[in-house]
């Protein structure tokens, strides 16, 4: 699954530079992430940085409604980082 930042979001940025796929941009009124990109870290750390680097705690949080197996996350890791 992909993390998906919800309503709450005070906007402030703190999640961007955390990710390390590049999967969070600035959206109209919150933050939003890029399903496509995120992979919850799994291939670079041991839990999504975006929840620790958010002031708002329950702010970022699992999409539940796209699960996806950490294998499938493992290999869009490595699709988005080849080397």
């Amino acid at each position: 699954m992909a993390m998906v930042i919800r309503e709450d979001c005070i906007n402030c940025g703190s999640c961007e530079p955390s990710c390390p796929n590049t999967a969070i941009s600035a959206g109209e009124n919150i933050y939003l992430v890029d399903r496509e990109r995120c992979t919850e870290c799994v291939g670079a750390f041991d839990e999504p940085q975006c929840v620790g680097a958010c002031p708002i705690e329950g702010c970022i949080t699992q999409d539940t409604e796209n699960p996806e197996s950490r294998e499938a996350l493992l290999a869009r890791y490595q699709q988005l980082h080849p080397n």
